[in-house]
């Protein structure tokens, strides 16, 4: 689909794009398989995969989804960004009170997928012992993915982030607060950002492809849907 926008990538280059994946292991190796697929249908391109944050909470595979995705940035070049629900969890494992504001949003899904006893409304005693028991199970591996996310990441004329920006800031100054919260300021503005803004954290039922951003959060937790979008030149594609 050609945007109608001088929006591209460098020539040679092709940019795989995958939206919110919240515990859904099962359709994140059907996203692997339709990127390997897409890729050898279309060789000779320079590839980088791009996964918009939100891995973790409320689906019930979080610990195999990190698992997969550090296993495929061994060999693939990828980027992956922090979305709330990682800063919610990296949260918690500092701090156990934390658990107060992760557990409604999904947190107890996560804890148990890593072979934690997951309790609603734990009291100060118990979440302290659910941080310390995490922080004893959790990988080395896992840990270091959740500490090297980026905010965000710049590619040609598009800007990848996982909520979105604040309107009126230039997106070199853009705050973590706001990359990884915002809504009705972002998804109401209608004019230009700077570069294309593609995004996640709202779902929508349908990915939107917008004047000044594009939005591929399907929610695949809920929806059994995980978009991914192939972008090179001035195209986008599903794939």
């Amino acid at each position: 689909m050609r945007h109608g926008r001088p929006a591209s990538l460098p020539k040679g280059l092709r940019v795989y794009a995958v939206g919110d994946i919240h515990g859904r292991a099962d359709l994140l190796e059907q996203v692997f398989a339709r990127i390997d697929e897409d890729n050898a249908r279309h060789p000779g391109m320079q590839e980088i995969e791009v996964f918009i944050g939100d891995y973790v909470d409320r689906g019930p595979d979080s610990a195999a989804v990190i698992n997969h995705l550090v296993e495929r940035s061994t060999y693939r070049k990828t980027v992956f960004l922090r979305g709330n629900h990682e800063a919610l969890m990296l949260a918690f494992l500092q701090n156990p009170s934390a658990l107060a504001e992760w557990e409604p949003v999904g947190g107890i899904a996560t804890l148990i997928s890593y072979g934690l006893q997951g309790v609603l409304k734990a009291d100060q005693e118990q979440q302290i012992e659910l941080c310390a028991s995490f922080n004893r199970v959790l990988p080395p591996s896992h840990r270091n993915f959740l500490q090297d996310l980026r905010p965000s990441y710049v590619c040609g004329d598009y800007f990848f982030v996982h909520a979105g920006v604040r309107p009126g800031l230039p997106l070199s100054q853009q705050e973590d607060q706001d990359m990884l919260w915002i809504r009705s300021d972002f998804l109401e503005h209608a004019g230009p950002f700077g570069k294309i803004v593609v995004h996640g954290h709202t779902p929508v039922m349908q990915p939107q492809i917008l004047g000044n951003r594009i939005n591929i959060d399907t929610g695949a937790f809920a929806t059994g849907k995980l978009t991914c979008f192939a972008f090179q030149d001035d195209y986008v594609r599903s794939i």
